[in-house]
């Protein structure tokens, strides 16, 4: 099982699927695995036709079951100092080298190469594979994979999403919630202040804003929360506009973020600061220039992997491990998408976040085969 699972990941290496590329090529080479298991499998194309997603089920259509989850997408190796081809799978030392081999396609192809024995096994309840596209760039994929589900009334009582973590269990981790906001003013002479609209003031006091926000959400964190730190936080990235000392520039962009702890504070902060844009910037701005503007555009917004006392996913990893704790992450994954389907979701997968976008990123062979004892005795469980 192991050398078939390594041969099937040095192909999926061999796609380079940096999310600004097509994985189409990726998908089809899954697509036609599964389907030569015997997999009813599905592909669903993005609205350019160029990335897809894929969801597959071995095993009766019907509600529950299990989802076994990973993103097809990988980050560039631009500017990286790569000891091997970062396209081409190496062995060496107990480890298996190449862009992808930990985040993640050594879960991915863990599952392809067990899924002709999980077709072998008769179940009331099915297993399902779900491959996403655009993962690292703000979970585009799984959003649209998460209506399509929806829309087909498909609801799975579980997930596993194979993020690495070294076969720890996690139960939790914040969201991630992304924007940049362009302001659009009016372009002036830097000795007549008043005669055009500075974009890059009403960007300053946008962030004013934003960090007044963060002071409240300090105050707002629920009681016993898990997390650390244990509020929702607000970070401003970038500011950007103007060009010279003596000239009113006429645009600007922040770009920031949050990271939520509940979706009530999501919502909370949205709602604020669109009031603010709303009922005090936009009417200063377009009391001198009628055209002015201020609009947000959303680079991602990811849901939160929120603890709960009852998951059965938890519950079973826990059988299947010996484990008796399960683990919060600092970092961000789509299993917030599939909890908020109305599934039971944990996070458990090979190797380090610590390999993951770097240089040589690699996956130890003992963390691959951890993964396959797992997924083996979690086809005997369910």
């Amino acid at each position: 099982m192991l050398t078939e699972t390594k041969r099937i990941l040095a192909d999926l290496i061999a796609f380079p699927t940096i999310s600004a590329d097509s994985n189409l090529d990726m998908i089809t080479y899954m697509a036609d695995h599964l389907k030569s298991c015997g997999a009813m499998v599905d592909i669903y194309r993005d609205d350019s036709g160029q990335k897809a997603n894929l969801f597959a089920t071995l095993g009766p259509e019907t509600d529950g079951g299990m989802v076994l989850s990973g993103h097809s997408d990988v980050v560039p190796v631009t500017d990286q100092k790569w000891a091997t081809d970062p396209f081409q799978m190496t062995e060496m030392d107990g480890r298996l080298y190449g862009r992808g081999t930990c985040d993640m396609k050594g879960f991915i192809a863990a599952t392809l190469a067990i899924a002709p024995k999980y077709a072998q096994m008769a179940r009331p309840k099915p297993i399902h594979f779900a491959y996403t596209y655009d993962e690292e760039t703000g979970c585009v994929g799984a959003g649209h994979l998460a209506e399509t589900l929806r829309q087909r009334g498909i609801r799975p009582a579980m997930a596993l999403i194979g993020e690495p973590t070294m076969m720890q269990v996690v139960e939790g981790h914040k969201g991630c919630y992304e924007y940049t906001a362009h302001f659009s003013g009016l372009e002036g002479h830097g000795s007549s202040p008043d005669l055009g609209v500075n974009a890059v003031e009403y960007a300053v006091r946008y962030v004013s804003r934003l960090l007044e926000l963060r002071e409240n959400l300090k105050h707002m964190a629920p009681v016993g929360s898990p997390f650390d730190p244990p509020w929702t936080t607000i970070n401003v990235g970038a500011v950007n506009g103007g060009s010279v000392h003596n000239v009113i520039p006429p645009r600007a962009k922040v770009d920031w973020e949050m990271r939520p702890v509940q979706n009530t504070d999501a919502k909370f902060v949205k709602q604020a600061i669109d009031q603010y844009c709303r009922d005090t910037l936009l009417p200063d701005m377009q009391r001198v220039y009628p055209y002015a503007a201020i609009t947000t555009e959303i680079i991602g917004e990811v849901a939160g992997l929120i603890p709960v006392d009852e998951n059965a996913a938890k519950r079973i990893l826990f059988e299947l491990t010996g484990a008796n704790t399960a683990h919060l992450v600092p970092f961000g994954t789509e299993a917030g998408i599939f909890q908020e389907l109305g599934m039971d979701v944990v996070v458990c997968g090979p190797g380090s976040i610590a390999q993951a976008h770097k240089a040589n990123e690699f996956l130890a062979i003992d963390q691959l085969q951890s993964c396959l004892n797992l997924l083996q005795k979690l086809g005997d469980r369910i």
